[in-house]
């Protein structure tokens, strides 16, 4: 899917930098303290018979090199806490459009357990957002988490962004269900029309589903692995 993506990105109509506000709007300012919110998608499905509703946000607050940033992500599943974690992590500028970050992540969904991280993000090559990071669980638990997805600008406001997702596992977490190795993906299309440069409501078909031995786990103890959906929801950055 990756050589897709990059096959498509390399077509001049289409090649186009992500607008700086999204990317980086502090650049503009060259060294004051400035701050950045964006609510990358607030959204809600269908799926296995009940309502899914997800969100994921971050933001930052520092000047050009050093950053302490957040993110949040989670999904509920009817009235139930499906998945909630959150992160807070110093981020230091080391390369254009680049930053190093080490921090912690905390879940409360499924169950409570804190985490440290390390890992990288920004924009590579091809204007691919992308993000690598690693996970040290305090109980024992280790995964690599790795990130890319692309904007397509199809007219001035419609924008379409193929996007990518996995969790490696490198332990078992029986707690989770999930075994070692490549333990989660979720990819697909996201669609959406900018009202305005900040408010964006999109459509995105996706694809997310555990897979080999954690796939056979969650089916073992009665849970869905998971499968395709289509959400709807609106994108917007503060």
């Amino acid at each position: 899917m990756i050589a897709c993506i990059a096959a498509l990105a390399a077509a001049p109509a289409f090649a186009q930098t992500p607008p700086a506000e999204a990317r980086n709007p502090d650049h503009a300012h060259d060294g004051g303290i400035n701050n950045f919110t964006l609510v990358e998608e607030a959204d809600i499905t269908r799926f296995d018979g009940k309502w899914v509703a997800n969100w994921e946000a971050q933001g930052w607050i520092g000047s050009d090199i050093n950053k302490f940033w957040w993110r949040t992500e989670g999904e509920t599943k009817g009235p139930r806490l499906e998945q909630s974690e959150f992160q807070a992590l110093y981020s230091r500028n080391i390369a254009m459009f680049f930053d190093a970050q080490v921090g912690l992540r905390h879940d409360i969904a499924p169950d409570a357990r804190t985490y440290a991280v390390v890992g990288v993000q920004g924009l590579a090559p091809l204007f691919f957002e992308t993000e690598a990071h690693v996970f040290l669980g305090f109980k024992g638990d280790v995964l690599l988490r790795l990130r890319q997805s692309f904007d397509l600008r199809m007219t001035n406001r419609l924008v379409v962004q193929p996007l990518f997702e996995t969790d490696i596992y490198a332990t078992r977490v029986p707690e989770r269900l999930i075994a070692p190795g490549p333990a989660i993906i979720e990819t697909g299309v996201l669609t959406r029309y900018e009202i305005t440069r900040r408010v964006a409501p999109y459509v995105a078909v996706m694809f997310e589903r555990r897979l080999g031995e954690s796939s056979r786990l969650a089916r073992a103890a009665g849970e869905n692995p998971g499968g395709w959906s289509i959400r709807t929801g609106v994108r917007f950055w503060l």
